[in-house]
């Protein structure tokens, strides 16, 4: 009887689910956070969708920058610790054939097919250090638009998280009403963020999505505390 053929199927973008989330995370908690306790502190709001747009706005080029830099730092820590490899590999290239064969040893290989291992990685000085960059040091290439993606998929999704909780605010001039419906909606997309977050990250894409609503109400409740006591 024939089979059909085996597919394995693996998530392979786990780095721009990253970003998303953490541009998404701090959009919806941090603004919310700040609305939430300019609610308490003022009666206008206008007030609070004016120092809510430019906290969008400060924390979009913030987050995008940071993670612009951490991309750009891997990158440098890659290329700098290849160079390394490198290196070792034409300056002691005993001790990193002794390296490769402790590696495949560690994976059940008896030592002739070891040694027959070794020899073959030898020969190709590139195929060597790319053994070690993966093997030993656990280091996988990074994208060269890497950086440039990270910062744009970082900011925009800080955007797109940091008007949830703004939007109510455009369309009453009550800062209660607004606050209330500020709330509920944002709640409401913390709720499917983390459970679509969940459904990506976990197997438990349930908790993933009442810990995520948990930390924004949490930090809501906080700022909105602060304002009161303040004020």
């Amino acid at each position: 009887m024939p089979q059909s053929p085996h597919v394995e199927k693996h998530f392979t973008s786990s780095e721009t689910v990253r970003d998303i989330v953490i541009g998404m995370a701090d959009g919806l908690t941090v603004p919310f956070a700040l609305a939430a306790g300019l609610s308490g502190a003022v009666a206008s709001t206008d007030i609070v969708i004016t120092v809510g747009l430019a906290e969008v706005a400060a924390g979009a080029i913030a987050m995008g920058l940071g993670g612009y830099l951490a991309a750009r730092t891997d990158a440098e820590h890659f290329a700098s610790e290849r160079a390394r490899e490198e290196r070792e590999a034409t300056d002691t290239p005993d001790e990193e054939a002794a390296e490769v064969a402790g590696i495949l040893q560690s994976y059940g290989l008896d030592d002739e097919m070891v040694a027959s291992v070794v020899t073959a990685i030898r020969t190709d000085k590139k195929r060597w250090v790319d053994f070690m960059m993966r093997f030993e040091l656990g280091l996988e290439e990074p994208d060269p638009k890497r950086a440039r993606n990270s910062a744009l998929t970082i900011a925009v999704s800080y955007v797109v998280g940091g008007m949830v909780p703004l939007s109510p605010y455009f369309f009453t001039p009550s800062v209660r009403t607004g606050l209330a419906w500020s709330v509920a909606v944002t709640l409401v997309a913390l709720l499917v963020f983390g459970y679509v977050k969940g459904r990506f990250t976990t197997p438990k894409p349930l908790r993933s999505a009442w810990q995520t609503v948990a930390v924004g109400g949490l930090a809501a409740a906080a700022a909105i505390t602060i304002a009161k006591l303040i004020g």
